[in-house]
């Protein structure tokens, strides 16, 4: 009478930490849905830095875009065309 009950705490201790242990499946989907959200974080991350990258190719001096030229300059200078339109931001 006492091995049943025994081999019955046994699977009901191992069924138990399956589900729900460090390891188990709700803590595996857990993991998951943090693997996918840190892809998508990664994903956006090299979209951006590949932006980055372009915007810094235009500023090389072998291959210098005169419209990038003159936008950061304008910026760093704090310069404007006298067709420009200024709006000042309080």
């Amino acid at each position: 009478m006492l091995w049943p009950v025994l081999g019955a705490c046994l699977v009901g201790y191992f069924a138990y930490h399956t589900i729900q242990g460090n390891r188990g499946l709700i803590a595996r989907s857990h993991l998951q849905a943090e693997v996918a959200q840190a892809q998508s974080t990664l994903a956006e991350l090299r979209s951006r830095r590949e932006a980055l990258e372009v915007r810094a190719d235009l500023l090389h001096p072998e291959r210098l875009d005169p419209d990038m030229l003159d936008e950061r300059a304008r910026l760093m200078l704090n310069l404007a065309h006298p067709d420009d339109v200024v709006i000042y931001r309080r």
